[in-house]
C-alpha cells in the first residue's frame, strides 16, 4: 500500500480527524485527503488531492469549493496535488455522481475520456483520476485507460470496480500508475492481500523494487 485516500462523496459521521488519528498512530504509510467538500479537510493528513470534476459541469466542484478552501490550505503543510477527476460509468448510479450532479463519461467513449484528460493536463493539474465510483459494477474499460494514458503525459490514477487481482491486473496492464481499491475490501479483507501480491509480482517483473 502506497497512500491511504481518506475522504468520500459524502461522510455520515464526524469521525474523519478521528480516522486519520487511528492512521497516523498505527502506521506510517502516507495519508491523501480525497475531499467531496471544503468540512473534509484535516490538518493531520500528509496532503491532499486538489480536485477538480472536469468529466462535469458542476462550477461548485470544477471551482467554487476550491475558493473557499485554498486560504486554508496555503496557511497548511499539506502537499497540495492539482487533480483532474473523471468520473466514468461504472453499470450503475455511484454516490460520487449523484452528489456531484453530474453524469459519468460513457464508459465505451475513450476519445472523450482522453479529450477531457489531456484538457485538464493543459489547465495545470499534476495528476488524473478516473474513477467508476464506489461499489461499480465494473471497472473502467481497459481500453479507455489505455487511450487516455497514452493521451497524457501525467500520472493516471484509476479506481472503482477493482474487487480482484485480476482486474487489478488489468488496470495496470493498460497504464495505470495507481489504482484505488475500496469496497471490495470492505467486503473481502483477504483482497487487500491478494492485491498487493499482484501488485509486487507486477513490479518484480517490470524490475521495480
Amino acid at each position: 500500500i502506497d497512500y491511504f485516500f481518506v475522504g468520500g462523496s459524502l461522510l455520515t459521521q464526524n469521525n474523519l480527524h478521528q480516522v486519520i488519528t487511528w492512521i497516523r498512530e498505527n502506521c506510517e504509510i502516507p495519508i491523501l485527503l480525497f475531499p467531496g467538500n471544503t468540512m473534509q479537510i484535516d490538518l493531520r493528513a500528509d496532503g491532499i488531492l486538489f480536485i477538480s470534476l472536469i468529466s462535469g459541469r458542476n462550477p461548485d466542484l470544477l471551482i467554487g469549493q476550491h475558493v473557499l478552501a485554498a486560504p486554508i490550505l496555503k496557511r497548511s503543510h499539506l502537499e497540495i496535488l492539482p487533480t483532474g477527476y473523471m468520473i466514468i460509468d461504472g453499470g450503475m448510479p455511484t454516490s460520487v455522481s449523484y452528489m456531484s450532479q453530474t453524469q459519468p463519461l460513457p464508459s465505451d467513449k475513450p476519445s472523450i475520456a482522453a479529450s477531457t484528460a489531456v484538457a485538464g493536463e493543459m489547465l495545470g493539474m499534476k495528476l488524473i483520476y478516473m474513477d467508476a465510483g464506489s461499489g461499480a459494477v465494473k471497472p473502467i474499460n481497459p481500453k479507455m485507460i489505455s487511450t487516455v494514458k497514452k493521451a497524457i503525459d501525467l500520472p493516471l490514477i484509476v479506481g472503482g470496480g477493482i474487487d480482484s487481482p485480476e482486474k487489478a491486473a488489468a488496470a495496470l496492464d493498460s497504464g495505470a500508475d495507481l489504482i484505488v481499491v475500496g469496497n471490495g475490501i470492505e467486503k473481502n479483507p483477504n483482497l487487500l492481500i491478494e492485491v498487493s501480491k499482484q501488485i509486487h509480482s507486477y513490479n518484480a517483473a517490470l524490475g521495480i523494487q
